[in-house]
């Protein structure tokens, strides 16, 4: 049996949307509320592993959300 590592998510809200970002894979989503969002990440998460069970999963440990200024030139 393989053990399973957690994925971790983040969310946002962007005007009257909110985004939902899975950090182990390149894949988000959105919805009109934090749940929407939550719930529909899920789904796509799932079809994205749905037909590969062979994909080794890198274990995030510890992520940082660094906040990083922005200058124009």
């Amino acid at each position: 049996m393989k053990s399973q590592s957690p994925l971790y998510y983040v969310i946002w809200q962007e005007g009257k949307h909110f985004v939902s970002q899975c950090l182990n894979v390149d894949v988000s989503s959105f919805g009109e509320s934090r749940d929407k969002a939550l719930n529909n990440l899920n789904e796509a998460v799932a079809l994205y592993f749905e037909d590969d069970n062979s994909i080794e999963h890198e274990v995030i440990e510890g992520p940082e959300i660094v906040s990083v200024p922005f200058e124009n030139a």
